[in-house]
């Protein structure tokens, strides 16, 4: 068996220990939360570049789609103003042949008129 300790004797060297430990604790945790903080990585992956240059084929590849569909949609546009004027003289041309021809038609009824007056009275 071992020999009784005294209280007095054990409690400085516990106390020790116990701040050892405490010192020990302090450092892991800021270890700890060293690697619980938020780092940078500044490395870039072969798979994030093709990423990238896969959004950037995107984006080009989108701007030009976009700029032909407005050239396309431009060419229906001047097409669609062309064939407007040129609908437009041609109802100018049809009005005011329709016009003669309500003249001549009204020039001819009254000729006929006087015709069918001057048959009557004789």
């Amino acid at each position: 068996m071992s020999e009784p300790v005294r209280i007095g004797e054990i409690v400085p060297e516990v106390m020790r220990n116990i701040e050892k430990r405490m010192e020990a604790n302090k450092m892991n945790d800021s270890k700890f939360e060293k690697s619980r903080s938020w780092q940078f990585n500044r490395q870039i992956n072969v798979s994030v570049l093709v990423q990238l240059v896969f959004l950037a084929s995107l984006i080009v590849g989108s701007w030009v789609n976009l700029q032909r569909q407005l050239g396309l949609l431009q060419h229906d546009v001047t097409m669609l103003l062309q064939c407007q004027k040129d609908f437009t003289v041609k109802l100018e041309t049809l009005s005011a042949k329709s016009i003669s021809y309500e003249y001549r038609l009204r020039a001819l009824e009254k000729i006929i008129r006087k015709n069918d007056l001057g048959h009557e009275t004789f």
